[in-house]
């Protein structure tokens, strides 16, 4: 049988040693009837506490925290007008104090024995966490076991970040409830906190001894250090201007091209991964030089760019914007996913909502087209303060045998269009898309380690710039796309 540290071991494991500061105030009356009062008198007795949640602060690896963790043992860590008094009134103390918040729920809802009142305390914990994340403060969720139902549908759903408890329970409908209304079991594989992982709806699965580390590290990447400056790095321009098209392309295919895995493991100092691994869409905290973002990377080797990829990637870009960190996207697909689930799914008005997100985000950006950039999925992550390619890397409206089976009735001409579609970093370049263009000579890794040159440079340059002039400046460049200056990496 699987022990689970209640509310106080788990504090005890996150937080420094003897650094915790209880934020409790006595519960509020909420005046119960003689059969509820002897259920919460049993409840403080058994559990030692005298509500379903304990608020607080402390020291995490040095770092001062607010922290709210539920108590499961207190009829089974329900929300009722108490317990969610005292949570928002943890939250809104973290907001004045300006502190990184990580809750731990472990609940199954709302507290049945309250009714309607209680269920009505989700909006006020939901106004709560909305305010202290336009706050622009980190917001860190851990999902213990069980969390469902209420709890799990307004602040356990929130975070920055999510994680989850190694085979905790969580659902929005528990087992019982659902049992009892349909006369048959849930299926028991689908509220775990694996499935939730492969579903991108968990970023990662921690056991409690190892959170602390992870969250370390997750608020150390979320806090800029000074800048300073980055040095240009050095132009040795490769042969672009004349080079075929067709062979960049063949280039891009082939098995051993890097990808945005590659380029994170080669040049960030520092990752924190954010959902499934092996989604095809990588996001993750990353730390290039001095300078956090948030990364988002398409994967050539991962299945095709869906509606579900592109509501991950516009959750990349709220995650920027929230957090006021720049964001690097990698382009490097063939393609959108064509199918029936992908067009009920809205897979058009997904990329157009990444397309309008991205060209007017707050927070600095700069993409690279790192391999292949095919269609409405590859333009989605595209447009940004500072567009940076590899010197095979491509753009086209459609897979070039696409292009030339609407064009010529067969596949056969897609080397012929590749020349006269202009889809080369150096023609991406002449149009105004492309600013700099990164030779690839070395191999995979000199590739990557130059790559992260260049996004060192761009990222400290962007971030050092008045937002309003490098907004107003990304807004120029789109509204006149045209011949422009290009410096090339060598």
């Amino acid at each position: 049988m699987t022990v689970r540290p209640n509310a106080r071991d788990l504090l005890r494991t996150v937080l420094d040693e003897n650094t915790f500061v209880s934020w409790d105030a006595p519960p509020v009356d909420v005046r119960p009837d003689p059969g509820y009062a002897e259920a919460l008198a049993r409840a403080r007795e058994r559990t030692g506490s005298d509500e379903s949640v304990i608020t607080g602060a402390g020291l995490l690896r040095g770092r001062r925290v607010a922290v709210v963790a539920g108590e499961f043992g207190f009829l089974g860590g329900s929300i009722g007008v108490a317990a969610a008094e005292r949570l928002v009134a943890a939250v809104e103390r973290a907001t004045d104090e300006r502190l990184p918040l990580l809750v731990a729920p472990a609940s199954g809802g709302t507290r049945m024995q309250e009714g309607t009142p209680a269920f009505l305390q989700m909006l006020k914990i939901t106004q709560a966490v909305v305010a202290h994340r336009s706050a622009r403060l980190p917001y860190l969720v851990y999902l213990r076991h069980p969390t469902t139902g209420g709890v799990l549908a307004s602040w356990g759903s929130l975070g920055h970040l999510t994680l989850a408890e190694p085979g905790a329970l969580i659902g929005f409908l528990g087992p019982r409830v659902y049992e009892a209304l349909h006369g048959t079991a849930f299926p028991g594989d689908v509220q775990t906190a694996e499935n939730l992982h492969t579903h991108g709806l968990v970023d990662m699965v921690v056991a409690p001894e190892s959170l602390a580390e992870v969250v370390a590290r997750t608020l150390t990447l979320l806090t800029p250090t000074p800048t300073g400056t980055e040095p240009r790095p050095p132009a040795e321009p490769p042969d672009i201007r004349d080079a075929p098209a067709w062979p960049a392309v063949l280039a891009t295919r082939t098995p051993t091209r890097p990808g945005a895995r590659d380029l994170l493991r080669v040049a960030a100092t520092d990752t924190v991964p954010l959902g499934d691994p092996d989604s095809g869409l990588v996001l993750a905290l990353a730390r290039f030089g001095r300078t956090p973002c948030v990364f988002l990377g398409q994967e050539r080797t991962g299945p095709p760019i869906g509606p579900a990829a592109l509501r991950r990637a516009r959750r990349g870009m709220r995650l920027a914007a929230d957090l006021r960190l720049p964001l690097v996207t990698v382009v490097d697909t063939a393609g959108a996913e064509l199918s029936r689930a992908a067009e009920e799914g809205g897979l058009a008005r997904e990329i157009a909502q990444c397309l309008a997100e991205l060209i007017t985000l707050p927070s600095p950006t700069v993409s690279l087209l790192m391999g292949q950039g095919t269609g409405g999925a590859a333009l989605a992550v595209i447009p940004a303060d500072r567009v940076l390619a590899a010197q095979h890397g491509w753009l086209a409206p459609l897979p070039l045998e696409g292009a030339s089976a609407i064009m010529y009735r067969t596949a056969d001409r897609a080397a012929d269009l590749a020349d006269t579609q202009r889809i080369r970093a150096g023609d991406l370049a002449e149009a105004g898309l492309v600013d700099a263009v990164i030779a690839e000579h070395g191999g995979p890794e000199a590739f990557c380690r130059r790559a992260a040159e260049v996004l060192r440079h761009e990222l400290v340059r962007l971030s050092a710039m008045d937002p309003a002039v490098r907004l107003e400046e990304r807004r120029h460049r789109y509204r006149t796309i045209g011949s422009r200056h290009v410096f090339v990496s060598g």
